[in-house]
């Protein structure tokens, strides 16, 4: 019983029989080609080489079959011996374009995962940070792996298997029918019988292997959940550890049963086709003995037809399912494609400008926004949602309008959810608004080129993030060509240089997962000294200094005051001491401003920022931090 390479690829065609059937549009087709254009050279000489490798496939039996006759009629010796010198040839050819093959296989499937990736990581980079908020990072990560990985199969293994799987089939079948019409047949009757049981066998073990990826599914989310500093502070604080390790386990068992069952399963469909060859060649040698004695057909021929046989059954079966292999690849690409076609809501103008040079006035006009709809900035797949929500478009922002000059600093206050967040958020065109403008040094921001407006603002946020990187990259993040002396002057002025001087490896040294090797407060001044080093014209804070104590945030706001000196600044604050000293306070609650003025003006007012303060300083009696 012969195991080859083309035994398991007819197990793997006949295990997508059970998936759904679908359409192959000629867009998806178009492409898919441009996709493959530039390994076009590649693909015909990979093309070629399977060709070729097919015809050395029915080459050896034939040279095998004039030995056996070369023997039995006793003529020249020399003649078997280069029979036998032939067929070692093409064995060795056989090897060396085995080997091209894989060659140029790994070529094109290489060069296709990098074009996808390239593709679908630039395209993501331009996505809103809506799309984010949505969207479950394992989702997307997967369209960059398994569907590109599957996207590739298109170019290697289905477009290999049907060429060569079909030039090995027309040339046997034609062999065969040449030597014997009758066995052929009889070979060819055979093949229903193998081919009904095997399409349930196919569809059986892809159930299985669709479970399995499920349970591995869920089994890595609860490890990406739960491995992650804060998923396993949270499990340690309110979880039920002996839940987790029971469901996991759960999980992990019904895998290792589902692995069994799928081992049997492809084990018994390999032991399947191999009897069905074994009964057909016990058919062959049984008929063509039956000529061969009679004086109708040749023993060299019998053990050609033989020797043939073993390479019909393969063929046949993963061609029954190659319209299956192919739409398995399709539905890759069009997953991949799906991402491509989502169509960015933030985009920069051909025309872009530059911001002007010199300190910069920031101003909003009548701004109007509302929160984008799923549909407009997701993919339910993406969601892992059955269909996306519709929600969204509902107006959290009503006609707000101010003017921070130059060189001026205003602060925005109020209550949770009333809309300053989402003010600093589109300055930087985060998001963009849906009526109004949005002005930096009297530019729309919407005329603006990305990097130019990257360069003149900078905003640190409440939740600074880090990478899990060295302390010297996290910084450089902002400044790649920052030296190490003007990474230790921005340390210096976040108060943070002590601390970095005393870890292990000084600059060098990892942070770990969102910077948390290192505390809350440290975290936050490190994503300030990011800032510093970024040297923006317009600064925003949103709530900067949340994560720190009172020491720390006293020593920050004390380094802001020089690092905000002569720079356009909007600072979001929850702690009203911090901003008495602002040129402007604009209270928003409910998406409007509702106040405006000085400390001292807003409190002789009496009215909600007036509240806030009597209220935050009964709460909370801290001394007064003026930026």
């Amino acid at each position: 019983m012969e195991l080859n390479f083309s035994h398991w690829m007819a197990m793997e065609s006949a295990k997508q029989v059970g998936q759904p059937r679908k359409t192959i549009t000629r867009e998806t087709l178009r492409r898919i080609g441009q996709f493959a254009r530039p390994h076009r050279v590649a693909l015909i000489i990979f093309v070629l080489l399977s060709v070729a490798a097919a015809v050395l496939t029915v080459a050896t039996p034939l040279l095998a079959g004039r030995v056996v006759t070369e023997i039995i009629d006793g003529k020249d010796q020399s003649t078997v011996v280069w029979l036998a010198v032939m067929i070692a040839g093409i064995a060795v050819l056989d090897a060396v374009i085995g080997i091209a093959a894989r060659w140029q296989s790994s070529r094109i499937g290489e060069g296709v995962i990098l074009d996808l990736r390239r593709a679908v990581f630039s395209h993501v980079q331009r996505m809103p940070v809506a799309f984010f908020t949505r969207t479950r990072t394992g989702a997307l990560v997967s369209r960059l792996n398994n569907d590109v990985i599957g996207a590739q199969r298109a170019f290697t293994w289905t477009l290999s298997g049907v060429v060569s799987n079909l030039i090995t089939l027309l040339l046997t079948v034609g062999v065969m029918l040449r030597m014997s019409w009758q066995i052929t047949l009889l070979a060819l009757i055979m093949l229903p019988v193998f081919v009904i049981p095997a399409r349930r066998m196919g569809s059986r073990l892809a159930h299985l292997e669709r479970e399995g990826a499920d349970h591995n599914s869920a089994m890595t989310t609860q490890m990406t959940e739960r491995f992650s500093a804060p998923g396993a502070t949270l499990v340690k604080l309110f979880g039920r550890p002996d839940n987790e390790i029971r469901e996991f386990g759960n999980r992990a068992e019904r895998v290792a049963q589902i692995g069994v069952r799928t081992a049997m399963g492809q084990w018994v469909f390999l032991t399947a086709l191999g009897l069905v060859s074994a009964l057909a060649l016990a058919l062959v040698y049984g008929l063509g003995g039956y000529f061969a004695l009679e004086g109708r057909l040749d023993a060299g021929d019998l053990v050609a037809l033989a020797l043939l046989l073993t390479r019909l059954y393969a063929p046949l079966t993963a061609l029954a399912s190659a319209r299956v292999d192919a739409m398995t690849a399709v539905v890759s690409f069009e997953r991949v494609f799906e991402v491509l076609d989502l169509e960015p809501l933030i985009d920069e103008k051909p025309d872009a400008v530059r911001v002007p040079d010199g300190p910069v006035a920031v101003e909003f006009e009548d701004v109007r926004f509302g929160y984008p709809s799923a549909d407009k900035v997701s993919l339910a797949s993406l969601e892992e949602v059955a269909t996306l929500d519709s929600r969204g478009g509902v107006e959290v922002l009503h006609g707000v309008s101010f003017k921070v000059e130059p060189g001026k600093l205003v602060a925005l206050v109020g209550s949770s959810g009333g809309g300053k967040s989402t003010i600093a958020a589109l300055a930087p065109r985060l998001y963009d608004v849906d009526g109004g403008t949005i002005r930096l040094s009297g530019v729309d921001v919407r005329d603006l080129s990305f990097d130019s407006i990257r360069e003149t603002l900078g905003m640190v946020t409440q939740d600074g993030h880090l990478f899990h990187d060295t302390v010297r990259e996290n910084l450089r993040f902002a400044r790649p060509e920052a030296t190490d002396d003007e990474l230790w002057e921005a340390l210096t002025n976040a108060r943070l240089a002590n601390l970095v001087q005393s870890l292990p490896d000084g600059l060098d040294t990892v942070l770990g997962e969102r910077g948390y090797r290192i505390s809350g407060g440290e975290r936050q001044r490190l994503t300030i000294a990011r800032l510093l080093l970024a040297r923006p014209r317009v600064v925003i804070l949103d709530e900067a200094t949340a994560h720190l104590d009172s020491t720390s945030e006293a020593a920050v706001q004390a380094a802001l005051v020089d690092a905000l000196a002569g720079r356009t600044a909007i600072v979001i604050a929850h702690r009203l001491s911090t901003i008495r000293n602002a040129d402007e306070i604009l209270v928003i609650e409910d998406g409007r401003i509702v106040e405006r003025g000085t400390h001292s003006e807003l409190i002789k007012v009496g009215g909600r920022y007036a509240e806030m303060h009597e209220t935050q300083f009964e709460d909370d009696p801290a001394p007064e931090v003026i930026v």
